[in-house]
């Protein structure tokens, strides 16, 4: 299996600690997998969205080349924008394989998750767009999260096909500075009062974007220390005794 890692994953520090739960997820399943490392560069969907059509192509080409290197069943993605890049912009491009997201493959080896410690918290799940709304998977990330021992999993009311866009995706995560200026609520905002207002302990989420997204809103809501922000990986490995502590709320 080759890991496609993308950029805020390897840079962002909380995505580097979400990177790690799924790397000693991988290893305790014994997973073949592999990484491009320094050959990989970013999907570029948020950029072809943001318009900059030319500097897709431009990244999608180099990772079709660097992938086309090497042998391997499938790709997993942390990203829920490099699915969907993987899924329908790169075949357009000559560049097709088996391509699931991080929660999807986990899903299937459901039962080889040895869980070892309780997460007795109230924990709700953000759908992010490109893993939900535009691609149809809604159940692999409430699998593992229903899996969770201890852990009790509430809906907000705008889930599933209702459920809010974070406001980084489409090169939000780069306009963001620019459009707060001229909205009375960031949408990350009102996310986190929803989940606050649903009761949850811990707001679970599946896109490297949302992480730093959230956590920002949490503390500009006034609702630090009251919800932690968590990659459903690092949840999992947790679980799983993989690492020693939860990021719980700053």
């Amino acid at each position: 299996m080759l890991w496609f890692v993308e950029c805020y994953p390897a840079y962002h520090p909380r995505g580097k600690e979400a990177s790690i739960a799924l790397a000693r997820i991988f290893d305790a399943l014994h997973v073949d997998f592999g990484i491009l490392g320094t050959e990989e560069k970013c999907a570029g969907d948020s950029q072809r969205m943001a318009g900059e059509r030319g500097l897709f192509e431009m990244l999608a080409e180099h990772n079709i080349k660097m992938l086309s290197k090497y042998t391997f069943n499938q790709i997993v993605v942390t990203d829920p924008h490099a699915y969907n890049a993987f899924l329908h912009e790169y075949p357009k491009m000559g560049g097709e394989w088996p391509v699931q997201h991080y929660t999807q493959y986990l899903s299937q080896r459901l039962s080889d998750l040895a869980f070892v410690r309780d997460i007795p918290k109230r924990i709700t799940f953000h759908d992010p767009c490109y893993l939900g709304r535009h691609n149809g998977e809604y159940e692999a990330p409430r699998r593992l999260l229903n899996a969770l021992p201890g852990a009790e999993l509430v809906e907000m009311g705008h889930c599933r096909e209702t459920s809010y866009c974070c406001g980084g995706g489409g090169g939000g995560m780069w306009l963001d500075s620019f459009t707060r200026d001229y909205s009375s609520q960031r949408l990350s905002e009102k996310r986190v009062r929803e989940a606050v207002e649903y009761g949850a302990d811990i707001l679970a989420v599946t896109c490297p974007y949302e992480v730093p997204r959230f956590e920002d809103a949490v503390k500009s809501t006034g609702n630090a220390g009251k919800l932690a922000v968590m990659d459903i990986a690092e949840l999992v490995a947790y679980s799983m005794g993989l690492i020693d502590e939860l990021v719980m709320a700053h």
